[in-house]
């Protein structure tokens, strides 16, 4: 049921990318409590899919193939391919929606809002990739806020409160079991490890393999705690691995979303570039020391409380550029300064 005592269908549009889907979890809990009979449903893509199915607000979740999609037609499989694409606009349509939400604001996800055939068509007040086109209602888009309290301004748009933003990740007895398993093969008691996610779609947000692997030398050494590197792959961490002196944990590539979340709130803090993993460390509650170079952490930052902020202050940053030739921001960034903040972290 609405405020007003009606039934109502809600869709949410927001495909991508993790950092981006984990920042629109709030928003989810904000208008579950205002519509809490409501049907709610989440189209999203695979790569972030695990972090909305089996939620607990959501009654829904369509996944868009559409990076699988446009592969298959570049490898000329036209048939299959426009078969998956009409049957997932069925799928898309078989319910009518009263509202649609666009929280992605690309064309991509325009297209989405098109296809749904919503009443109420939500978005801001942006022609980005045209992604006002499609939309019967808007409201301004602040970039000065965090993405979190961005996103937030839709469900206070239609009435929620100013309560603070709920995370709420998804698990089920299959990702418990699994994160135990891999906890207990490595011997990882519960605050005493500290994990580190190295890696960034960016070139320009990573740090040197080399800085990392004296970090981690360092906390092992002076510090007696275990290391735990993470990553979608294990082949990349091993090169960090390979130039440590000490022993340390290599879990890359053998973790779900669900069960990565589970191994972060066993952590006694996550060090982390600015990327999906190190949203998903702060939303499992887990306290971040995250390495910022050419982006703004006042909007893509770890959110909430407890969290520290590693910058180089070099003048040029933020810049948000995907290629730089120095690298400045994230080289000048020490070893030894992120090793300082760890020990104050754990001493508070």
């Amino acid at each position: 049921m609405d405020p007003e005592g009606q039934s109502v269908n809600i869709l949410i549009v927001k495909l991508s990318a993790i950092g981006d889907v984990i920042h629109t979890l709030p928003s989810l809990a904000a208008l579950r409590g205002l519509y809490p009979d409501a049907h709610i449903t989440w189209v999203v893509e695979e790569a972030a899919a695990g972090l909305v199915r089996n939620h607990p607000y959501l009654d829904e979740v369509l996944v868009s193939r559409r990076k699988k999609w446009s592969a298959d037609v570049r490898r000329g499989r036209i048939r299959q391919t426009f078969g998956e694409i009409n049957s997932f606009i069925r799928t898309l349509r078989q319910r009518r929606y009263d509202l649609v939400i666009d929280f992605h604001g690309l064309f991509k996800s325009s297209v989405i809002v098109f296809l749904s055939r919503g009443k109420r068509k939500l978005g801001y007040d942006s022609w980005q990739e045209l992604s006002g086109l499609f939309l019967n209602e808007k409201i301004p888009e602040d970039m000065h806020k965090h993405a979190v309290d961005r996103y937030l301004d839709f469900p206070r748009y239609l009435g929620a409160g100013k309560d603070q933003a709920q995370f709420i990740l998804p698990s089920s007895k299959e990702a418990e079991e699994k994160a135990k398993l891999l906890l207990n093969k490595y011997n990882l008691e519960d605050k005493k490890f500290i994990a580190v996610n190295p890696v960034a779609l960016w070139e320009t947000k990573l740090w040197s393999d080399e800085k990392f692997a004296v970090l981690a030398d360092l906390i092992i050494d002076q510090l007696q705690m275990k290391v735990v590197f993470t990553g979608g792959e294990k082949g990349p961490l091993e090169k960090i691995t390979s130039l440590m002196t000490k022993e340390s944990v290599n879990i890359g590539g053998q973790t779900s979303l669900s069960e990565l979340a589970l191994i972060y709130k066993k952590a006694r803090l996550v060090i982390s570039t600015d990327s999906g993993p190190m949203h998903l460390a702060a939303a499992a509650g887990t306290p971040v020391i995250a390495l910022f170079g050419p982006t703004d952490p006042a909007r893509t930052g770890p959110y909430g409380w407890g969290h520290e902020v590693i910058r180089a202050g070099v003048d040029c940053s933020p810049c948000f550029l995907k290629k730089c030739p120095t690298k400045k921001c994230m080289a000048d960034i020490l070893p030894q300064r992120v090793f300082d903040a760890v020990k104050k972290m754990i001493k508070e």
